[in-house]
C-alpha cells in the first residue's frame, strides 16, 4: 500500500512599479540584442505567439482515438499517440526558429496533476519547460496548490536549471503577497514583462483568477488577488503613458472570463488564455470526433472598438497555439490568424477488434485527412526533451506500474452535467463529450470518487453522505488497466479526509454554495455526492437551485433529506476548510469535525482494491443511474 505526506508549500510575488523614467529597466526582461528604435516609430509588426496553458504535469505522451479517413468518404477509428511535452517543445522550438519575431507564453497552470509533481513537486515540471525556454509564465490557482513556499520551489526549479539564455518571466499583475510569503518583496513574480522585436516594445500582463485561487487553492491567508479587469486596465493605462502600444494580456482566467475581459478593456490587442481547458479550433474537426468550443482565433471588439484577438490551447500539453499577429504603425491589429495544432504520433492502429493492419496506401490517405483537418499535427519527440524526462519517468515508473483493477468500459470525465458549462473536459473525445448520460448525469469518475470516499467513511464512522467537488477530479479513466500512477493521476493534490456532523440544512446550504460558484462560471465547484441524490435547476435563483434531496439508507433506498437531522459527512480537508466555495462547511468545527488523516487518493486506491471480480481481475464500472447525485439537471 502506498502512503503519502502531506506536502504544504507553495509562493509567488510582485514586481514593485515605478512609473517614471525609470520604468522600462525595472521589469523588463529581453530585447533579442536588437538596437532600439524611438517608441513611436512607424514600421509595421509581425508577431508570432507561440502559446500553451494548463499542461497540468503532463509530460509523458499519451494515446487517442480519432476518427480518420482511410480511403474516399470511409472514416475509421484510429488509435494514436498524442501529446506529451517532448512534443511541446520539438514544434515550439521549431517554430521558434521557423516563424518571425517569436513570442513562447506558458498561461498558467504548468503543475500539478500527475504524479510527476507528487514526486518532485515541479521539478520535472521545470526541466521540461526549460528545453522550451518560454519567454513568460502567467501564474494559474494550480500553481498555489501547495502554498506560497511551494511555488516559491517551483520558481526555484524554473530559474536554477537548464540551459535558457533568458530566464522565464513568471507574471502576475494581480496577486499581492502578504508578509508570512516567502515571496513578499521579491522579484520573483512581476506584473508584467516587456519584450522587444525589431526594436519595438511589446508588454505582456499577466493575470491570475482571483476568487478561484484564493478560495479554490492554498495561497498564503496573507495572500491577495485583486480584480483582474481592473488590475489590468491600470496596468494597460500606464504602459500606454510610457509609449507601448501593443498590450498582449496573458489571462489565467478562462475562455468566457477572457472574452468578458476582451470587451470591458481599453488598449488591449490579445488575450493569451487558460484555465477553462478550452480547445479553440477549426470546426470541421467534429468529423474527426473532436468538438472545438470556439474558433482559433476568438476575434472581438475591445472597449475602444478596436480588434481583440482571444486564444487558448486545451489541456494537458495536447496543443500548441500558433497565432500571427500583425501590429499596423499605430500598433492596432491589421490581422491575426493561426491555429492550434493538436500534437500526434504516426503509429496509426485501426481500434476494431481482429481489424486488419493499414495498408500504405491507407495511411498515405490518412495523413492526408490530417492535413486537411488546419488542426491536428503529426510530431516527433524532441529527443533531448525525452532524455531529460526519462530519470524522472524511471522514478515514476516505479511507484505507478502496479495495476490493481480494469476498466470494463470507458469512465469519462465531466465536472458539469449539461452541454453548456464544461462540454470538453474529456480527453476522450465525443464519446464522453456529447454523451446523453454524461449530459444528464455529468462525471463517471467523479461519481465513482464520491462513493469511494463514502465506503471508506463507513468503514471509520459509519458515514451517511460524502461530497467532493468535480474541478478535483483531473482525468478520465479509459477502458482498460487501471494502474496506482492512474489512480494518483485522477486525484492528484495533497488532500485528507475529514469527518463532519453537518445538518442537512447545512449539507443543502453547502450544495447551494457550490452551485451559485457554477452559475458564475467557476465549474470546479460542482459537488457529487456518494449517499445522496438531488435535482438541480441553474435558472432559478440560489437557495432554489437544488430540489428533491434523497439519502440512501442501509437498504439502498431513498429517503427525503431532513434538515433538522444531522448527518456523518465525510469529505475533504480541502472542502471542509470551505474552499472551492463550499462556504458553509467551515462553520463545521469542534467537535462536530474531525480530521481522519487517510490521503484521499490513498482512500480511492482501497475502494478500487476491494472490488470484486472474476479469476481475481478487480473490475471498476460505472455506478448504477440511482447512485449518481446528479438525478435531474436544467441549465
Amino acid at each position: 500500500m502506498i502512503h503519502k505526506k502531506r506536502i504544504n508549500h507553495y509562493s509567488t510575488t510582485a514586481c514593485s512599479l515605478l512609473f517614471s523614467s525609470l520604468l522600462l529597466t525595472g521589469c523588463n526582461n529581453d530585447n533579442d540584442g536588437q538596437n532600439t528604435t524611438p517608441v513611436n516609430q512607424i514600421n509595421p509588426l509581425e508577431v508570432n505567439l507561440l502559446h500553451l496553458n494548463d499542461s497540468h504535469s503532463h509530460l509523458d505522451e499519451e494515446s487517442t482515438k480519432l476518427m480518420l479517413e482511410t480511403s474516399a468518404g470511409k472514416r475509421e477509428e484510429i488509435q494514436v499517440k498524442n501529446g506529451g511535452f517532448a512534443r511541446v517543445a520539438a514544434l515550439m522550438n521549431t517554430l521558434a526558429n521557423s516563424e518571425k519575431n517569436p513570442i513562447k507564453i506558458h498561461s498558467g497552470d504548468a503543475i500539478t496533476g500527475d504524479l510527476y509533481f507528487t514526486l518532485k513537486e515541479g521539478e520535472a515540471d521545470a526541466d521540461l519547460m526549460n528545453t522550451v525556454c518560454f519567454d513568460t509564465l502567467t501564474l494559474g490557482n494550480h500553481e498555489f496548490d501547495n502554498t506560497d513556499a511551494g511555488l516559491q520551489k517551483f520558481i526555484g526549479f524554473l530559474n536554477d536549471k537548464g540551459n535558457c539564455k533568458n530566464k522565464t518571466q513568471v507574471l502576475s499583475a494581480n496577486v499581492e503577497f502578504g508578509k508570512t510569503s516567502p515571496l513578499y518583496q521579491t522579484d520573483l513574480v512581476k506584473p508584467y514583462t516587456i519584450i522587444e522585436k525589431e526594436g519595438q516594445k511589446i508588454a505582456l500582463i499577466g493575470l491570475t483568477i482571483a476568487n478561484k485561487t484564493k478560495n479554490a487553492s492554498r495561497p498564503n491567508q496573507d495572500t491577495v488577488f485583486n480584480d483582474e479587469i481592473v488590475t489590468a486596465q491600470k496596468y494597460i493605462d500606464e504602459l500606454k503613458q510610457q509609449g507601448i502600444n501593443k498590450i498582449i494580456v496573458q489571462s489565467h482566467l478562462g475562455y468566457g472570463l477572457e472574452k468578458d475581459l476582451a470587451t470591458k478593456l481599453s488598449g488591449v490587442d490579445v488575450i493569451v488564455g487558460g484555465d477553462s481547458h478550452t480547445l479553440l479550433a477549426d470546426a470541421k474537426l467534429k468529423n474527426y470526433g473532436i468538438s472545438p468550443e470556439g474558433d482559433y482565433p476568438t476575434v472581438l471588439k475591445n472597449k475602444d472598438g478596436d480588434q481583440v484577438c482571444v486564444v487558448q490551447a486545451w489541456q494537458y500539453a495536447y496543443v500548441v497555439g500558433q497565432l500571427k499577429v500583425n501590429f499596423d504603425a499605430n500598433g492596432k491589429i491589421e490581422a491575426c490568424a493561426g491555429k492550434a495544432n493538436i500534437l500526434i504520433g504516426d503509429d496509426f492502429k485501426r481500434t476494431a477488434k481482429e481489424a486488419v493492419a493499414l495498408s500504405s496506401n491507407e495511411i498515405s490517405h490518412l495523413k492526408q485527412d490530417i492535413e486537411n483537418s488546419n488542426s491536428l499535427r503529426i510530431v516527433q519527440p524532441d529527443t533531448t526533451a525525452l532524455s531529460i524526462l526519462d530519470p524522472y519517468k524511471v522514478a515514476k515508473n516505479l511507484l505507478g506500474k502496479e495495476k490493481v483493477a480494469i476498466a470494463n468500459d470507458n469512465l469519462c470525465l465531466r465536472r458539469v452535467p449539461g452541454m453548456t458549462k464544461d462540454t470538453s473536459r474529456s480527453s476522450l473525445g465525443d464519446v464522453c463529450n456529447k454523451a446523453d448520460f454524461i449530459n444528464q448525469h455529468g462525471g463517471d469518475v467523479q461519481q465513482l470518487v464520491a462513493e469511494a470516499f463514502l465506503q471508506q467513511g463507513k468503514k471509520y464512522f459509519n458515514a451517511d453522505i460524502s461530497i467532493q467537488n468535480g474541478g478535483g477530479v483531473r482525468v478520465d479513466l479509459p477502458e482498460g488497466d487501471i494502474t496506482v500512477e492512474k489512480i494518483y493521476t485522477v486525484l492528484p493534490f495533497k488532500n485528507t479526509l475529514v469527518q463532519l456532523k453537518a445538518t442537512g440544512q447545512e449539507i443543502k446550504a453547502v450544495l447551494e454554495d457550490a452551485i451559485d460558484a457554477v452559475a458564475s462560471n467557476n465549474t470546479g465547484s460542482y459537488p457529487y455526492a456518494g449517499g445522496l441524490q438531488w435535482d438541480v435547476d441553474l435558472t432559478k435563483s440560489k437557495g432554489l437551485r437544488v430540489s428533491n434531496l434523497q439519502v440512501r439508507n442501509a437498504q439502498d433506498q431513498y429517503q427525503p433529506l431532513n434538515l433538522n437531522q444531522t448527518y456523518q459527512v465525510i469529505t475533504i480537508n480541502f472542502l471542509a476548510d470551505g474552499q472551492d466555495f463550499y462556504s458553509s462547511f467551515k462553520n463545521i468545527t469542534g467537535e462536530r469535525r474531525v480530521d481522519v488523516g487517510l490521503d484521499y487518493a490513498e482512500a480511492f486506491l482501497q475502494y478500487v482494491e476491494g472490488l470484486s471480480g472474476e479469476k481475481g481481475q478487480k473490475v471498476l464500472s460505472r455506478l448504477p443511474v440511482e447512485q449518481y447525485s446528479t438525478q435531474n439537471y436544467k441549465e
